[in-house]
């Protein structure tokens, strides 16, 4: 190999003047003679040119010399040459033949190459398959094109779910704007094959507010189409729920759960409800019928003892304390229950104490109340049979 001459076809490719380089590269080396290193460069320098087959040429001599290595890198090379000439079944073979090379550092390269050549070649499985390995490649310092790629592919699959998922998270993954347009021109396709039009719309707006980017005839008719199903869906008649909490006064921005707004959300609080303390146990032994208290108010003197009743049995709920007072809050038995409001009634009415009825913390005052508005006459007199 004539070292100066290659030193001065490596400066002529680094200042640009690929065709110099080229043409020095091959008067670098004697015929015949094995030289990974001016093959490979000569290479790259008729892949800037354009001369895709003679690029692959290069590469392929350069694979024979096995003391230069880089067989991963060079067959990666010469697959995308084969490629971009258009012989796509040849740079499948190259292609796969590089991700052998346990040694090569970026593999994801040769994924992407390949998932390309197998888009073409019209197998989308195994396309999805090469730019699902490029996007997991932990050398892959830009993964949202290998996973833009890969929503494609399940677009092509009939997977439009997949895709969004893949296209949302190169955006997690993408930083340039004009790649970000479309990529978000891609999820506003994938969206209105899911069937998602108001977020299809959102993303083909995303697309294209800033007017950098121009949708495709496809794309821009499946924009129109999400507006026009958005438009429909936002003008529909309402259904007979909508009428009957419109009916009920529940109007738009009023939550049926908590009408009167006291929790601020949008479901009921569970200080102000205890909608979610509640178990499905507590509620089914509260519902039992032996757990029931008997409501059945007999009326006196035209009913307004029955209302005093009702009051004091409600005061009762609050005040009544110790163990069995317990008990009788919680709801824990009728005969507990039970025993408990017949005892205080009675022991009013036969003018004995009722502080063992009552919680230790009522004040004098409180019990003195409580003595006072309950009726002197037995509780078997004022619960109807």
């Amino acid at each position: 190999m004539n070292q100066q001459l290659f030193e001065q076809a490596k400066a002529s490719y680094q200042q640009g003047d690929f065709g110099r380089a080229a043409s020095m590269l091959m008067s670098a080396k004697d015929p015949g003679e094995l030289c990974g290193a001016v093959d490979h460069l000569r290479g790259n320098a008729l892949m800037k040119l354009g001369l895709y087959s003679d690029a692959a040429e290069a590469y392929g001599d350069a694979l024979a010399d096995a003391r230069y290595g880089k067989s991963g890198a060079l067959a990666c090379n010469r697959g995308r040459a084969l490629l971009a000439a258009g012989r796509v079944e040849e740079a499948v073979a190259s292609l796969q033949q590089s991700l052998q090379d346990t040694t090569y550092a970026t593999p994801y390269k040769a994924n992407m190459a390949l998932g390309s050549a197998y888009e073409r070649m019209g197998n989308v499985r195994e396309a999805g398959v090469a730019y699902r390995n490029a996007a997991i490649d932990e050398n892959n310092p830009d993964p949202s094109a290998a996973l833009a790629k890969l929503g494609e592919s399940f677009l092509g699959m009939g997977r439009p779910v997949d895709a969004v998922e893949a296209l949302r998270t190169a955006l997690d993954f993408s930083a340039p704007l004009a790649s970000q347009n479309a990529v978000y021109a891609q999820l506003g396709s994938a969206y209105v094959a899911a069937n998602r039009m108001p977020e299809a719309v959102e993303a083909f707006g995303n697309a294209t507010k800033d007017g950098t980017y121009q949708l495709s005839p496809e794309q821009q008719a499946s924009y129109d189409a999400a507006r026009k199903a958005t438009a429909a869906i936002s003008g529909r008649t309402p259904s007979e729920t909508d009428a009957f909490l419109a009916a009920a006064g529940y109007g738009s921005g009023i939550d049926p759960l908590d009408p009167l707004g006291r929790s601020g959300e949008m479901m009921p609080s569970p200080e102000d409800t205890g909608f979610f303390s509640v178990t499905e146990q507590d509620l089914m032994r509260q519902n039992a019928p032996e757990h029931r208290p008997n409501r059945q108010v007999k009326r006196r003197n035209g009913g307004g003892g029955g209302g005093k009743a009702v009051v004091i049995i409600l005061l009762i709920l609050l005040l009544v304390g110790g163990g069995a007072g317990f008990a009788f809050y919680s709801g824990f038995g009728w005969p507990t229950q039970e025993a408990q409001v017949q005892g205080m009634f009675n022991a009013n009415a036969s003018n004995s104490s009722i502080k063992g009825y009552l919680a230790s913390s009522l004040s004098s005052e409180s019990v003195a109340h409580i003595e006072a508005v309950l009726p002197k006459s037995p509780l078997t007199a004022w619960i109807a049979p």
